[in-house]
């Protein structure tokens, strides 16, 4: 047997040499090309990574502070390039009407420009360098929301008390808006009078607020500890027994501005330029010229024009046989007209001091059932207009419960702030 099997490799030895060393060296290429793509993929994973984590310089600027064209330059980009960038640019917004406090954002490395970043408003234009082309576009710039709170007490008025905690006044307008049915900010004021305030605020990345949507107030005047309340809930305000804080009229025909009451409804006032006692049916509501005047109810214009000693007037009929006038005005609100409807809050006219006047001032006056009567002292003028659908009372219930604890909550802080500690 010995014999046989080298006899047998003695007469096949060259022909299985070279197929094992045939074999081998296909191995060995074999292993020497997986090491070699296993240590390529590393390097490129690491590159990428590299590229993903490596800071490009970015520089920030304003439209009001560095054109765009001059940025680049400075940046060492050619005339060309320049050029090139700012067509590209082009294409997605109108640089020509470009504002001053638009801000951009330039990247450029080793002297190769990277990308251009322009926020306008709530929108943001790039122009980038792909592959050394330039590619352009637009995303919108993302919106955050926060829910926040805040509580105070009102010191010589409403409007610098919430200025001072930081409201922004869109927000306080809002505010005084939803009780403008039940509250008048400049009568019914007095220093110690405390307000809550809840509200949804949308914001961006860079923190410009948005928006802010009023969900719930509170209002204790500091005489009468009386407390009104406000929740919002499908698109109106109501208070806390469900009843909707809009009434059939406003508490004034001038929302929360600087105003003062400078006469009231008599049958025997002096009057101050024809110096005669003679009745005074109205309410005088002084302000400064162009101060907007809001119809208190809806209704239908009856008349807008001038009319003798009260100048450009206009006079609306309103419900229930209702009509409310309004004379000195300065001009007339936009399609303020006879025969228009008008909503309640619109604006009908403007502060003026046009007729018999010694200054500006709203003539306000309003009859019911052709007899006028003081619109200060009407005993049906807040009656509410509907309650919450029965069905939806648990809704708005379980959702006044949550909102009256952020109040609390707010309003706590506010009387007893965390201690500080050194």
């Amino acid at each position: 047997m010995k014999e046989k099997f080298l006899t047998f490799f003695t007469t096949h030895y060259r022909r299985y040499h070279d197929l094992i060393f045939y074999t081998l060296v296909l191995a060995v290429i074999i292993v020497s090309t997986l090491v070699t793509l296993h240590i390529t993929q590393q390097k490129n994973a690491q590159a990428r990574e590299n590229m993903q984590t490596r800071e490009i310089p970015q520089q920030v600027f304003t439209v009001g502070e560095k054109p765009i064209y001059v940025a680049l330059q400075e940046a060492g980009l050619s005339k060309q390039d320049v050029a090139q960038i700012v067509a590209q640019l082009s294409k997605l917004v109108d640089t020509r009407k470009l504002q001053r406090k638009d801000t951009y954002s330039l990247s450029v490395e080793n002297g190769q420009f990277v990308m251009l970043l322009l926020t306008q408003g709530f929108k943001r234009f790039f122009v980038a360098n792909v592959d050394g082309g330039l590619v352009g576009g637009v995303s919108d710039v993302e919106i955050k929301t926060r829910i926040k709170t805040a509580a105070g007490e009102v010191k010589n008025s409403l409007f610098n008390s919430m200025l001072s905690q930081g409201l922004e006044v869109p927000l306080i307008l809002d505010f005084t808006d939803a009780f403008s049915w039940t509250i008048d900010f400049n009568t019914d004021t007095r220093n110690g009078d405390k307000y809550t305030a809840l509200w949804e605020e949308n914001y961006t990345s860079t923190g410009e607020i948005t928006s802010q949507d009023l969900l719930a107030a509170s209002y204790t005047g500091a005489e009468t500890k009386t407390t009104t309340y406000v929740f919002y809930f499908e698109d109106d305000f109501y208070d806390e027994t469900g009843k909707v804080s809009k009434k059939m009229f406003l508490k004034s025909p001038i929302s929360f501005r600087n105003y003062r009451i400078s006469s009231r409804f008599s049958y025997g006032r002096l009057h101050p330029i024809l110096k005669i006692r003679r009745p005074h049916l109205g309410i005088d509501y002084a302000a400064p010229v162009g101060t907007p005047v809001q119809t208190v109810a809806d209704g239908t214009v009856r008349f807008a024009g001038w009319k003798g000693g009260f100048g450009n007037f206009v006079e609306i009929k309103h419900a229930n046989g209702y009509t409310t006038m309004y004379g000195h005005l300065k001009s007339f609100g936009k399609g303020v007209k006879v025969g228009a409807k008008v909503k309640q809050g619109q604006t009908v006219g403007y502060i003026g001091s046009t007729g018999l006047s010694t200054g500006p001032h709203l003539d306000f006056r309003i009859k019911e059932k052709e007899k006028f009567v003081d619109f200060l002292k009407m005993k049906n003028r807040n009656s509410a207009v509907r309650d919450i659908p029965a069905e939806k009372k648990q809704e708005f219930n379980e959702l006044k419960v949550l909102y009256l604890k952020e109040l609390e909550a707010a309003a706590k802080k506010t009387a007893a702030p965390e201690a500080t500690h050194p």
